[in-house]
């Protein structure tokens, strides 16, 4: 029986890119949406992948979320926290409520998510987590203050889960991509997005299938002695 793997946000985007490489390296992938009932069904009559919706910024809805795909897949060994959302504003302008619904989706998920099956991957010695951050994480973005902390904060989560599990067979790792080349970069205006790519040391904007690539070898057993690595993945735009 392959594993179960679930994808936060993974019917678009760098989502939908790492739930198709998940799948075709062999593993039952179920993924998780928001949102947009149209898009998840499209996207799983195409691929054969369980789509499953709920919001990953609350906790009864997440364990709720997870239950149903034990239940129908059997138990879960990889999480890739991948949804993530934007309410940007400079911090004098910036509302509670738009604070609150980045750090809830962005940075609370990781706990939401996690939580209920980590006892599962202790018991069974193994599990592997794969948090995605943010090149904005790592540097900051004017105007992204709640989003610069959130994706902060999901390093400093995987740095400290890691060390809890490491001895269980359980890795937990960080990706912070640079500007990927999905519809949300698109929608960026053209001189804007110039600008973005001028700053990009090899000159373009990655592609979702190169974190998803990541993604699948942290996945693998041969990614089985990383643990607690923070993976930057923006084509040499921050170096660390």
């Amino acid at each position: 029986m392959s594993k179960v793997a679930v994808v936060t946000g993974g019917t678009r985007g760098i989502g939908e890119a790492i739930s198709i490489a998940l799948k075709a390296a062999g593993y039952t992938v179920a993924a998780n949406y928001a949102g947009n009932d149209e898009k998840a069904k499209v996207f799983s009559d195409e691929h054969g992948i369980a789509v499953y919706k709920w919001n990953v910024g609350n906790a009864a809805a997440c364990a709720e979320g997870l239950a149903k795909v034990e239940a129908d897949l059997g138990p879960v060994e990889i999480v890739v926290n991948n949804a993530g959302i934007t309410r940007d504003g400079m911090l004098h302008k910036m509302t509670v409520e738009q604070w609150e619904e980045v750090i809830n989706v962005d940075l609370n998920s990781m706990f939401y998510m996690t939580k209920p099956l980590i006892d599962g991957m202790r018991a069974r010695g193994f599990g592997r987590i794969i948090n995605i951050s943010s090149i904005n994480g790592q540097k900051g973005q004017m105007g992204q203050t709640n989003y610069s902390a959130a994706k902060a904060g999901v390093a400093g989560f995987s740095k400290a889960l890691a060390q809890e599990t490491a001895r269980k067979g359980i890795t937990v790792n960080t990706i912070c991509p640079g500007y990927i080349d999905t519809d949300m970069v698109a929608a960026v205006p053209e001189k804007v997005l110039e600008s973005i790519i001028a700053g990009i040391p090899v000159g373009r904007l990655g592609k979702a299938s190169e974190i998803a690539a990541m993604v699948t070898f942290l996945a693998s057993e041969e990614g089985a002695f990383i643990t607690g690595a923070t993976m930057t993945v923006n084509g040499g735009q921050y170096m660390t």
